[in-house]
């Protein structure tokens, strides 16, 4: 595999993870949103991630063939239920008194976007020691 390849790779996953970072960001904006224009409260997003498809060549090696980038293929809504809170006064609030919330978990929005800061990093990285790769391949031809 060329080091131009292993740049590709890493660039489609510095772009998957800014996107999943950008998933995240718009669940956290919207955690204490109860109308939408849909009808009731925003439902969390998630992203759908896969391999990219690659050109399969006749005599490429099995690395060839196998190395891919990824991709968010899709971005479907978490079909978990919204969380209930008793708030009669509450604008939104059901003829029970209670106010249908997203189901977003700041948390769990915190511990997904950590993650996808670390492989952000780990993507940069990549690139990085690439180029360096590259840089050094050049001197050794001069």
């Amino acid at each position: 595999m060329s080091l131009d390849r292993a740049i590709k790779v890493a660039a489609s996953g510095l772009d998957m993870q800014r996107a999943r970072m950008e998933i995240i960001a718009s669940n956290m904006a919207n955690a204490h949103t109860t109308r939408t224009p849909e009808g009731g409260p925003y439902v969390r997003r998630l992203p759908v991630v896969a391999a990219e498809r690659s050109a399969r060549r006749a005599f490429g090696s099995a690395l060839d063939r196998a190395v891919r980038g990824v991709d968010v293929q899709q971005v479907v809504n978490d079909p978990s239920p919204p969380s209930l809170r008793f708030e009669p006064g509450h604008p939104d609030a059901s003829a029970n008194g209670f106010v249908a919330y997203p189901n977003v978990d700041p948390a769990k929005e915190m511990v997904d976007l950590l993650s996808a800061l670390r492989s952000y990093e780990a993507n940069v990285n990549v690139v990085k020691v690439a180029g360096r790769m590259k840089e050094s391949a050049l001197g050794m031809v001069r």
